[in-house]
C-alpha cells in the first residue's frame, strides 16, 4: 500500500489506529510513476511540526485505482481515469450485475464534488430508487438529523454515496459479487472528491471499504486507515430506527469523526 501525506498526518496526530484495508495479491496497486512527487517517510521535529510540514508539502495524494479483478467490471482500469460527467454516465448505463434489472434508476450520489466529509451507505431503497437520490426515506431524515448535531448539512461540504448503486430486490443486503462490480464507481468518486473523512454506514460499507467481515462492535469506536484518508465504522441510520439504544454509540462515533475532522483542519490551518 502507498503510504500518502494524509496517512503520515494522522500518524502524528495520534489519529491513526493499527487497522489498514486488506490487500490481495491481486489487488495491489502498482508503484507511482517516477515522475510523481516523493513523499517523506520522516521529517525531523514535534509530532505536530512534522504534520504541519507534511501538510504544507506539494505532494500529491496518489490516485485510488485498482487493478480489475475477476469480480471487478471489465471497464475498471477506464472508470478510474473517468471525469465526473463521464463517470456518471457509465453508472447510468451499467448492466454489469443482475440489479440493473429491476431498477427504475441508477442512485449515483449527491452532494458536494470536493467535500471534506463522505458518507457511504449500502445501497439504495424503494424510495431512493424512485428518486434516484440515497438516503431520502426514513433513515435519510435520521442521517440528516445526525449531520447536524455535529454541525454539518447534506451538500453543505458532505457527499453521500453507497457501496452499490442499484437497489436490490427487497432491498436485501448486496451480494459480494454486486459489490465488486460497483467497486471501481465508488473507487473513483472518492479519488474524485478526495475527501478528509469517509464514514462508513454500516456493515456492508465497512466491509468493502475495509475488506473485512469484522463486526461494527469491533470496528466501531476507533479511526481507520483507506488509502491515507481516515476512516470512521458506524451504524447505518436504517439500523438506528430499529435498534433505538445504539443511537448513544452513534453519537459517541460522530463525536469522534467531529473532533477529528476539527484537529485536521487546525493542523492545516496552523501558521507555517
Amino acid at each position: 500500500m502507498i503510504t500518502t501525506r494524509r496517512t503520515l498526518i494522522l500518524e502524528e496526530l495520534g489519529l491513526l489506529p493499527r487497522w489498514v484495508p486488506r490487500t490481495k495479491a491481486s489487488d495491489a496497486v502498482e508503484p507511482p510513476d517516477s515522475s510523481s512527487a516523493a513523499v517523506p517517510s520522516q521529517v525531523p521535529g514535534p509530532p505536530l511540526a512534522r504534520a504541519e510540514h507534511l501538510l504544507s508539502s506539494n505532494a500529491a495524494l496518489p490516485p485510488l485505482t485498482h487493478p480489475a479483478t475477476s469480480g471487478e467490471v471489465d471497464t475498471a482500469q477506464p472508470v478510474a481515469h473517468m471525469s465526473w460527467p463521464d463517470l456518471k454516465e457509465a453508472v447510468r448505463g451499467c448492466t454489469a450485475c443482475p440489479l440493473y434489472a429491476n431498477r427504475k434508476q441508477t442512485v449515483f450520489g449527491v452532494g458536494d464534488e470536493r467535500a471534506d466529509w463522505l458518507f457511504v451507505g449500502e445501497g439504495p431503497g424503494a424510495e431512493e430508487d424512485a428518486r434516484g437520490e440515497p438516503f431520502v426515506g426514513q433513515a435519510g431524515k435520521l442521517l440528516d438529523n445526525m449531520l447536524a448535531a455535529i454541525g454539518i448539512k447534506r451538500g453543505n461540504d458532505v457527499y453521500i454515496a453507497n457501496v452499490v448503486k442499484c437497489r436490490p430486490p427487497g432491498n436485501r443486503v448486496p451480494e459480494a459479487s454486486e459489490a465488486a462490480r460497483c467497486e471501481p464507481f465508488l473507487t473513483r468518486q472518492i479519488a474524485l472528491i478526495q475527501p478528509k473523512m469517509i464514514i462508513a454506514l454500516g456493515k456492508t460499507a465497512a466491509s468493502n471499504l475495509l475488506g473485512t467481515e469484522a463486526s461494527i462492535g469491533s470496528l466501531r469506536g476507533r479511526l481507520h486507515d483507506f488509502h491515507g484518508t481516515a476512516l470512521l465504522v458506524t451504524y447505518h441510520p436504517a439500523y438506528l430506527l430499529r435498534n433505538l439504544p445504539d443511537k448513544a454509540k452513534a453519537w459517541e462515533d460522530l463525536c469522534l469523526a467531529r473532533d477529528t475532522m476539527q484537529r485536521l483542519k487546525s493542523a492545516q490551518a496552523a501558521p507555517k
